[in-house]
């Protein structure tokens, strides 16, 4: 699409020349006064604006503030025989992206033309990043109705528009980086840096460079200064996952920066200020950690200003259809394969299935059933045996925020289990899985006229 051009100006023979100096890689359109520009800026969008400064009744500075005041603003550039500083300077303030004295020189004009275009498309694109951001991390961009996940995010709404440093707890894979970004995403930083460290991936030295930075000749190998994700997120968030990794001395680093907002660089001596909101993560039990002596007491006071703990995904099942849906739907599109769904079978047992890796595991059974699908519909008996043997509760991880033991299944439960066992084994022929259960067909019969769920048989 050819870009649009609009000139402004009350000299008929500067209107005219300029156009003719431009139709050839633009689509121009002429203005004689402010009004007749506003009328036409109403009219079309337009990509750029040239504007003269000086022209009978409202001036050049009146269009570039109609101009920047549109839906699709256009890019502004200002002309005037009258350079000076002043005139500049305010062109400028206006919003003006560049300035040029008559008579105007064409090829300079053609360079800050295309300068402005290539202006516009970045701002544009970032915009529409920032909006895709926002939809990503949004509150609606986490799935589930539970009440337990309804409490996070009622919890995450109240603390977001806050400075408040918060710790994220919950075990591995229950989303809590999610969780950070949303925080983010709704808070007045939201257009500045969010920055992740994953704490337990690095190991101390380079750790507490990645975090802090290092000057100069400050250990073998630092042949430069390197900035720090502190300093990279100021203005913004730095989110450290995994913070119960950290050793004793980016232990204390870390609490001087939460008591004075301040860090110095590895090697250096001067405190740099920083405006930077912390949110921490662990999948590890801190207040244990703090008993045994492996965690600093005051810097766990510091981090946990506000708690949200994440629920693992066995204790919000009435969320893991949604997931499911969610997620095949997003595999399928990314791998420009046909949709797979889940008959009622496979998703009685997925639902079933404790999900020991949280979110990330059932994004990884998403994945790869979509992979080697190739769409359809997945039954319970393509199912592994893992999920099919899914009804028991796991016990969570040991020492891990919210984990509880294994419930034992009741009588009832245990029948269930081992019919439904039984039914996958013999592939739904009702007398083989009779015999396989050591019941009679009329028992199975009955047995499944009370469980109806189970009822996926040949009959």
């Amino acid at each position: 699409m050819v870009p649009s051009v609009l000139i402004v100006d009350d000299e008929k023979h500067t209107r005219e020349g300029l156009q003719q100096a431009l139709a050839e890689n633009y689509d121009v359109s002429l203005a004689a006064n402010a009004d007749e520009a506003f009328n036409l800026m109403d009219a079309q969008p337009f990509d750029v604006v040239l504007t003269d400064l000086r022209m009978p009744g409202k001036s050049g500075l009146k269009v570039i503030d109609k101009a920047l005041a549109l839906p699709n603003q256009p890019a502004v550039l200002m002309m005037t025989a009258y350079g000076n500083i002043e005139t500049a300077v305010e062109a400028m303030k206006r919003g003006a992206v560049d300035f040029l004295t008559k008579p105007v020189n064409i090829e300079r004009l053609g360079v800050l033309i295309q300068r402005a275009l290539k202006t516009k498309t970045l701002e544009v694109e970032v915009k529409q990043l920032h909006e895709r951001l926002d939809e990503k991390f949004s509150f609606e961009g986490i799935i589930g109705t539970s009440a337990r996940l309804k409490e996070v995010i009622d919890r995450v709404k109240l603390v977001a528009p806050s400075r408040a440093t918060i710790l994220i707890e919950g075990e591995s894979g229950t989303g809590k980086e999610l969780i950070a970004q949303a925080i983010h995403q709704a808070s007045p930083r939201a257009r500045a840096p969010f920055i992740a460290v994953h704490c337990a991936s690095l190991s101390e030295s380079l750790l507490e460079s990645e975090i802090f930075g290092h000057e100069r000749g400050s250990f073998t190998g630092a042949t430069e200064r390197r900035i720090g994700r502190f300093e990279a997120a100021d203005g913004g968030t730095l989110f450290l996952d995994e913070i119960g990794e950290i050793s004793p001395s980016t232990q204390v680093k870390l609490l001087r920066f939460l008591e004075t907002k301040s860090i110095e660089r590895v090697g250096g001596s001067k405190p740099i200020d920083l405006d930077v909101r912390l949110v921490a993560a662990t999948n590890r039990n801190l207040e244990q950690m703090v008993k045994d002596g492996k965690f600093r007491e005051d810097l766990f006071f510091r981090l946990n200003v506000v708690r949200i703990l994440l629920p693992p995904l066995r204790e919000r099942a009435e969320d893991v259809p949604l997931l499911l849906t969610h997620y095949l739907k997003q595999f399928s599109e990314e791998n420009r394969l046909p949709p797979l769904t889940l008959e009622t079978g496979a998703l009685l047992t997925l639902q079933a299935y404790a999900w020991p890796g949280n979110i990330r595991e059932l994004r990884n059974f998403c994945e790869n059933a979509v992979v080697l699908h190739h769409g359809g519909s997945l039954s319970e008996y393509d199912l592994d045996a893992k999920y099919r043997g899914g009804a028991t509760p796991a016990a969570g991880a040991a020492g891990s925020p919210g984990a509880a033991p294994a419930n034992p299944l009741s009588v009832e439960e245990n029948e269930k289990r081992l019919l439904r066992e039984a039914l996958i084994k013999a592939r739904g022929n009702r007398t083989k899985a009779a015999e396989l259960m050591g019941i009679s067909r009329r028992t199975l019969h009955r047995k499944l006229a009370q469980w109806p769920e189970l009822d996926v048989t040949d009959k």
